[in-house]
C-alpha cells in the first residue's frame, strides 16, 4: 500500500496511544510512549475527531466539503495525503475498505 496516499473507500481509525487535546482551536497530541508531539492544526484536529471510530475517507471528505468551503476534488485530494502523513506517523490505522477487504 501506498502510505503517502489513502484512497476514499479505505477506512481509518484513530492511534488509541495518543493523547490529543485542544489548545485554542487547534488540536495537539502526544505518544505517552515515544513522547513525540503534533501539532494538527484546526482541519487536522477535524479529521481525527472524525476518526475517533473506524470512518470511510469518503465520509470524512463528505462532512468537510459540508463544513467548509472548499471543492470535492480539492478536499479528497488533501484529506487522502494528510491521512498518508498520519499513517506514515502512526497516527491512525488503516482498517480496511468499505466493502469489508482488509487492507493491513
Amino acid at each position: 500500500m501506498n502510505k503517502s496516499l489513502i484512497g476514499p473507500d479505505q477506512v481509518i481509525e484513530q492511534n488509541k496511544q495518543y493523547i490529543a487535546s485542544d489548545m485554542n482551536g487547534e488540536t495537539v497530541m502526544m505518544n505517552v510512549e515515544s513522547g513525540k508531539y503534533y501539532n494538527l492544526g484546526m482541519v487536522g484536529g477535524r479529521i481525527w475527531e472524525l476518526s475517533s471510530s473506524p470512518v470511510s475517507v469518503q465520509n470524512i471528505v463528505n462532512t468537510l466539503v459540508a463544513e467548509y468551503d472548499v471543492s470535492y476534488e480539492v478536499c479528497l485530494e488533501q484529506v487522502s495525503e494528510f491521512a498518508g502523513q498520519m499513517f506514515k506517523e502512526g497516527l491512525i490505522e488503516v482498517a480496511a475498505e468499505q466493502d469489508g477487504l482488509r487492507v493491513d
